[in-house]
């Protein structure tokens, strides 16, 4: 029995000229003159096709806060913000520090099916950071984890990091490092500079971020292994991972979307909103993560996506929870920030969104380019729309969004995982 098309008519591939993209059997089966493909339409005239967007830094927070989000709610989120695949961290209650775990989130969001869901595993036995987990046998179960990480803390142990990075080596894995010293930032609000005085709470300096990359940069090229720094924040540890490529060693790095817009003259307000581990930085900051961005040396936009409930953020600064929302506003902050800037084109911001989180997280079928024959995980976007933030209306099961009441430009309207729509004229297909 013939597999029945769907054309993408009209779709401009990365802004470029229109054509019919014709997707069958799960994959771009031809590539079209605009209003020659036959088949069921969507109608994408004047809208930007882009490779589906893949997340290498997300919460789902299944299982153990379910309160927050869970793995279907996430999904929802993550397809709605374009994305076809996601990969949800290990701080988790249970952690996932064993097959079992990840394969539980795993199997949910296979059930769930608007996204990839490719669970981290934790490098520590319940992010205590003292004994290794089960890193061999998550990597070999039915979730096939090849990214690690035991983010919200750091591995902090400089010899478990190192056996940590000897250790995956043997399936092609990746230790995603927290850069955070604890030492430097005991009881840390903010940012810490001439407005965390002001403000009376306590300072996060960055050479928390940078001493810890540059060690984790020795110690993955002494072992000839993969390094993945999560979330990165300062100009500093910017030029620590540049000097780290241009020596051949074996790191990329995230930028989150709230780094390349949002800055410290935030938390003035005292709005729980602004809190976010790491914390936003100073402009000069903020302007060199974009820099670092276009140039190549940041790899990947990764949302960081922490939802929390209204009661761990409805609360004073002191007692709120750190992290905010991230993956429905992730591409319009990415359109507002590197494309309206002129800093990339939609190819190369493809490359940051899709292209090379695949790579890094090794999420087979994502991140290809827009060709017949590649796997038909694809986004289609209205760069001329803008649209307000309102969290009450997110996909989430959280609000804690930082861009509450804020214009962005850019809005995902189509999203097509393994040539199933998923999303169609911005809402949920199914």
């Amino acid at each position: 029995m013939p597999q029945e098309k769907t054309v993408l008519r009209g779709v401009r591939p990365y802004g470029e000229d229109p054509v019919d993209i014709v997707v069958a059997a799960g994959v771009i089966a031809e590539i079209a003159a605009a209003g020659s493909g036959s088949g069921r339409i969507i109608e994408a005239s004047g809208l930007i096709a882009l490779p589906g967007f893949v997340d290498v830094h997300t919460h789902l927070r299944e299982p153990g806060r379910e309160d927050a989000e869970t793995v279907e709610t996430g999904s929802r989120a993550a397809a709605l913000g374009g994305f076809t695949a996601v990969f949800a961290m290990a701080n988790t209650s249970p952690v996932a520090d064993t097959a079992g775990v990840v394969e539980q989130v795993w199997h949910l969001g296979k059930a769930t099916g608007l996204v990839d869901v490719f669970p981290i595993g934790a490098v520590t036995v319940g992010l205590a950071g003292e004994q290794l987990a089960e890193l061999g046998a998550m990597a070999t179960s039915a979730a096939q984890v090849r990214m690690f990480s035991d983010d919200g803390k750091c591995v902090h142990d400089a010899a478990i990091m190192r056996r940590a990075l000897e250790y995956v080596k043997a399936f092609d894995g990746v230790i995603a490092q927290h850069a955070q010293e604890p030492r430097l930032t005991v009881d840390a609000q903010m940012n810490e500079g001439v407005l965390s005085g002001q403000l009376g709470l306590t300072g996060w300096p960055g050479v928390a971020e940078e001493s810890i990359i540059a060690r984790d940069v020795l110690l993955a090229e002494h072992v000839d292994s993969r390094l993945h720094v999560c979330h990165v924040s300062t100009a500093g540890s910017v030029e620590v991972i540049r000097l780290a490529k241009s020596r051949g060693i074996n790191v990329t790095a995230e930028v989150t979307p709230h780094h390349l817009l949002l800055t410290e003259d935030l938390v003035a307000s005292y709005d729980p909103n602004y809190k976010v581990n790491p914390p936003l930085r100073a402009s000069s900051d903020v302007a060199a993560l974009r820099a670092a961005l276009a140039d190549g040396t940041i790899d990947a936009i990764a949302t960081d996506h922490a939802p929390h409930p209204h009661e761990d953020k409805d609360c004073e600064w002191a007692a709120a929870a750190f992290g905010m929302l991230g993956l429905q506003t992730a591409f319009s902050v990415a359109v507002l920030t590197m494309i309206d800037s002129g800093l990339l084109d939609w190819r190369t911001l493809a490359d940051r969104m899709s292209v090379r989180p695949a790579r890094i997280g090794r999420a087979l079928g994502h991140g290809h380019d827009l060709k017949v024959g590649a796997p038909a995980n694809i986004c289609v976007v209205d760069p001329g729309a803008s649209w307000v933030v309102e969290p009450a209306t997110l996909a989430s099961k959280s609000r804690n969004s930082p861009y509450s009441g804020m214009t962005l430009p850019g809005k995902v309207m189509h999203v097509l995982k393994a040539g199933k729509p998923t999303v169609e004229d911005g809402d949920l297909a199914c």
